[in-house]
């Protein structure tokens, strides 16, 4: 099929679909997701994952995280550090070893199981603060889900090192040692410049101003952190995330007139459309694209085993996280229950897993469905509980 057709009929059906589970308020990410799997190989055949469909969702990829981290809020953590790390830490950890177990026990192998493990202990940031949105909760429940959702995301960029290592089949102790002080190195130093540049240096005030000069040195960092991160043996993803989250850090200016802020603001609504509406998308509905395991292959016991282990990792790790710093049983399991959400992260991870050969497609396509459904239940645990609760 000729490419701009292909592209025209997949961005119709997303939308239209999109359209259709926003009525009943389901995320749109699994919209997008089943565009691919409806129209591609596995069910339909009607469109292939083609090489110039994949340089758009690599490059929707990339503005996502770019996305991603200048929606983020770096200050969010810094209202209950502690608290937020401990939460986070606790809930990726019991999500790693229940994912880790359950592909062992299914017998894929170890490095396919770390990989999932890692995976797993991911927090969609997007469907937690989704639920934030709607439902209203006691502040410091609110404050320690908003960071350790942040949390969350720091984590997962080191995790996506490490994967990456593990792509490049060398990860003895001493390399994994290396690693991490190269990871934590380079987002410490662009978080050190972040501090001084956007947050502090008078001469940025003139590149903000103008917001076409703005959204040029937005897209220059991007494609440069992202260069840079590959160079060092990091994942492209991770620059452009560091990009979008230091450039988030002028919230944090002592601005008088608040013009920083207005044009950070601009700068996030005119991104907003063009991402949400074209390039995020194409992303998801290239994931469902590459969605084609074996028919008879596909196992329920695996997915319903997987959903498990995302859904109580973060349960028993947040939840209990949470316990430890006071709060009652019931917030700490509501605390539980909303860091319980997969998405687009989670979704990049296992693009690159399939097409690094550290998952095969049974894998991508059991934890691609564990994705949605947790993305799909996480909202509807949160609100029934809350109205439990309150009954």
């Amino acid at each position: 099929m000729d490419f701009l057709l292909a592209l025209a009929i997949l961005l119709v059906v997303a939308k239209s679909i999109e359209w259709l589970f926003e009525k009943a308020e389901i995320h749109p990410i699994i919209a997008h997701v089943l565009t691919g799997i409806l129209l591609g190989p596995f069910t339909l055949g009607l469109i292939e994952p083609t090489e110039e469909l994949g340089v758009l969702a690599r490059f929707g990829l990339i503005m996502m995280m770019l996305y991603m981290g200048l929606t983020s809020n770096f200050s969010a953590i810094a209202q209950n550090t502690k608290k937020a790390i401990v939460v986070a830490s606790l809930g990726v950890a019991a999500s790693f070893i229940l994912g880790f177990l359950t592909v062992e026990y299914f017998g894929k192998g170890t490095t396919a199981a770390i990989f999932v493990g890692i995976t797993l202990g991911n927090t969609a940031i997007e469907v937690t603060s989704g639920i934030l949105v709607k439902e209203r909760v006691k502040r410091e429940v609110s404050s320690i889900l908003m960071g350790a959702a942040f949390a969350d995301d720091i984590m997962a960029v080191y995790l996506i090192g490490i994967i990456t290592a593990m792509a490049g089949g060398s990860l003895d102790a001493l390399s994994f040692g290396i690693l991490t002080v190269k990871i934590f190195a380079f987002i410490a130093a662009t978080l050190l410049i972040s501090e001084y540049v956007f947050k502090r240096a008078k001469w940025f005030y003139s590149i903000v101003r103008n917001l076409n000069v703005f959204f040029t040195f937005t897209l220059i960092l991007t494609f440069s952190l992202a260069i840079i991160a590959e160079k060092v043996g990091l994942n492209q993803i991770i620059g452009a995330y560091l990009a979008g989250l230091t450039i988030s850090r002028l919230r944090e200016r002592k601005d008088p007139l608040v013009v920083t802020r207005i044009k950070l603001n601009e700068l996030i609504e005119d991104l907003q459309v063009v991402l949400t509406e074209f390039f995020i998308p194409l992303f998801f509905i290239y994931v469902g694209l590459m969605f084609n395991p074996p028919l008879a292959s596909i196992s329920l016991a695996l997915i319903a085993a997987l959903y498990l282990a995302a859904v109580l990792g973060k349960l028993l790790g947040c939840g209990l996280g949470s316990r430890l710093f006071g709060l009652g049983w019931k917030d700490s399991i509501l605390v539980g229950i909303g860091m319980g959400g997969r998405g687009s992260l989670e979704l990049a991870i296992l693009t690159f897993g399939l097409t690094t050969g550290l998952i095969d497609q049974v894998l991508f396509a059991s934890v691609v469905v564990v994705s949605m459904l947790t993305a799909l239940t996480t909202p509807l645990f949160f609100k029934t509980y809350i109205k439990r609760a309150k009954a």
